[in-house]
């Protein structure tokens, strides 16, 4: 089942002396963060923040957040998680990370082989990889690309793949 609220980021620190923080995004790009007016500081929706501007610099987003007027504001604030309503998202092709996290990870012509669940996704620069971890608590790495990955059904909860040899070998 696909969640209603997504992570956007982690506000890591201040900027400046207006009370904007910084935040780390965990979505692909701050242009993501920019499309949001408002914010959520649950994971809930409980929690509404409106966003008053976002801008990039760097690799962070500089986000103004109303009620927030001052560095000390700001800190307090330091380690908060950032969410999205996905209603209020752009459109995407594929699939979003927090979306794949828990699928079961079978293999694409045989179903009754499960290597695992789908545990984390981080970017190598060339592709994504993939952790997948078995019933044991084993991780094993597996990389996205064609050859491997044959199918992804998120409202189902399930990948479909072809494995490199040697990857889930004992």
């Amino acid at each position: 089942m696909q969640k209603r609220y997504l992570e956007v980021g982690q506000i890591v620190s201040t900027h400046g002396v207006r009370g904007e923080v910084r935040v780390q995004p965990w979505c692909d790009d701050v242009a993501f963060m920019k499309h949001f007016r408002t914010l959520y500081r649950s994971g809930d929706g409980t929690r509404p923040v409106r966003v008053q501007s976002c801008r990039e610099h760097g690799r962070v987003a500089i986000l103004k957040l109303e009620g927030v007027d001052t560095p000390e504001q700001g800190q307090l604030l330091r380690g908060q998680v950032l969410w999205c309503d996905r209603e209020d998202a752009p459109p995407v092709d594929g699939w979003y990370i927090q979306d794949l996290l828990g699928c079961r990870v079978i293999d694409a012509d045989d179903d009754e082989v499960q290597y695992g669940t789908l545990t984390d996704v981080f970017s190598t620069g060339a592709n994504d990889v993939w952790t997948v971890t078995d019933a044991a608590g084993k991780e094993y790495l597996l990389p996205v690309i064609d050859d491997v990955v044959r199918g992804v059904d998120v409202a189902a909860g399930v990948v479909r793949i072809t494995p490199l040899k040697g990857i889930f070998d004992a």
